[in-house]
């Protein structure tokens, strides 16, 4: 068969696949919205243990729905009564309903603050995130203290050092010092975790185009940060983005299992 009429047949199998996960996704969201709202009134740390079975119920079932299951590993790396700052891999906007839902427990990540004026979406955002202005400094020097505040009340943090979706060829963007400061303010570990496929469900090289595909997720030994000072947070980054591109290049053509 012509590969140039195989290649129109690609292109629009794609974006009916992408509506398709479009629709069901605000069908679903709107199955939840209104117990998010509420219990976005809720006081932290109660909201974040309330809302986490929401979201993992929601993405447990969207997911599959869309033919894009998720399988984890390394759950075992996470001990009973230790919070984590979580780092991950980000290279597609596919991350953020695989990574928060699929940590075991309660966390929260770090927003533009932008998300949170988005019609319903933002409710969520509002309601799981701590939102920042990174167009102002206060914003951004607050935004410290809360990462530590939540860290300090029993809940997960969930990072992306990149900062932004990898539109590179390498395996990962150089990191921001933001995750690893924090660890080592509250004196927690971090937890590297490396996300598999989603950057081939959503191609950043195409527009309103997707694929179905599996997506793991594989939590990595934990790297503890006590006793280490904040001259140490240079090197702390450089030890854990080796850690996590060392592991995505000898991993990245391995089978979901």
């Amino acid at each position: 068969m012509d590969l140039g009429f195989m290649n129109i047949i690609k292109n629009i199998l794609g974006r009916i696949y992408l509506l398709y996960a479009f629709v069901l996704f605000i069908a679903t969201m709107l199955v939840i919205i209104i117990p998010v709202w509420i219990i976005s009134f809720f006081p932290e740390p109660l909201r974040a243990r309330a809302i986490h079975p929401i979201f993992r119920l929601w993405m447990g079932v969207f997911m599959p729905l869309v033919f894009c299951p998720v399988f984890r590993k390394g759950k075992k790396n996470f001990k009973k009564g230790q919070q984590y700052v979580v780092v991950l891999n980000h290279n597609s906007m596919v991350d953020i309903p695989v990574a928060s839902p699929w940590i075991p427990g309660p966390n929260k990540t770090l927003a533009k603050v932008e998300m949170s004026k988005t019609f319903v979406f933002g409710i969520i955002y509002r309601a799981g995130s701590i939102l920042v202005d990174r167009k102002k400094e206060s914003s951004r020097r607050e935004s410290y203290n809360r990462m530590k505040e939540t860290l300090d009340t029993g809940i997960h943090l969930c990072l992306y050092p990149e900062g932004t979706r990898n539109k590179t060829t390498e395996p990962l963007q150089a990191f921001f010092d933001g995750a690893f400061i924090t660890a080592i303010k509250a004196q927690k570990p971090i937890m590297p975790g490396v996300i598999f496929n989603t950057g081939k469900i959503l191609p950043h090289d195409k527009k309103f185009w997707a694929r179905p595909m599996p997506v793991r997720i594989d939590f990595l030994e934990p790297i503890p940060t006590e006793g280490l000072t904040l001259s140490d947070a240079a090197a702390l980054k450089d030890r854990v983005h080796k850690i996590m591109s060392t592991y995505y290049v000898a991993n990245q053509n391995k089978g979901i299992i």
